[in-house]
């Protein structure tokens, strides 16, 4: 007997993705932002969160994608991180999709290295090649160093 997962599926450009239903707090529209001097440039800015401030990290900049066209708003996956809730900036929500946890796989070599950093595994679907997000590994930003005073 096989067990199975549920994904809440997501766009980016021509990637598709998908991350533990468990691990979502929520899925928004795209909020106002306050930009965040200094921050590495995947932080995209704070949102205010009914109270709660949450850091939105944009996942275009994280995987070293292009910005995205024109007007075109992202939408906030709300996640639940070791260190509190943080917004993942994404193209386009898809569905949620339970999958067979026997047809998950390791990434593959042809998938860019920086995908790969933030890829746990695949799953071969009819349409798409459905990429799992570590969402640790996606959350996690390094500030930029700064130069010091000689």
């Amino acid at each position: 007997m096989s067990t199975t997962q549920q994904f809440c599926t997501f766009f980016l450009k021509d990637f598709f993705f998908g991350v533990e239903v468990q691990t979502i707090q929520e899925v928004i529209r795209y909020q106002e932002m306050t930009s965040v001097p200094l921050a590495p440039a995947e932080v995209f800015g704070l949102i205010n969160l009914r109270g709660q401030i949450v850091t939105a990290i944009d996942l275009r900049t994280r995987l070293g994608l292009a910005p995205r066209e024109g007007d075109r708003l992202p939408t906030n996956i709300i996640v639940r991180t070791a260190d509190g809730a943080v917004s993942l900036l994404v193209d386009e929500i898809g569905d949620v999709v339970d999958l067979d946890a026997g047809l998950y796989e390791q990434p593959p070599e042809t998938l860019d290295r920086s995908a790969r950093e933030l890829v746990t595994g695949v799953y071969k679907l009819e349409e798409h090649l459905l990429l799992i997000l570590d969402v640790a590994a996606a959350t996690t930003v390094v500030p930029p160093q700064r130069e010091s005073a000689a």
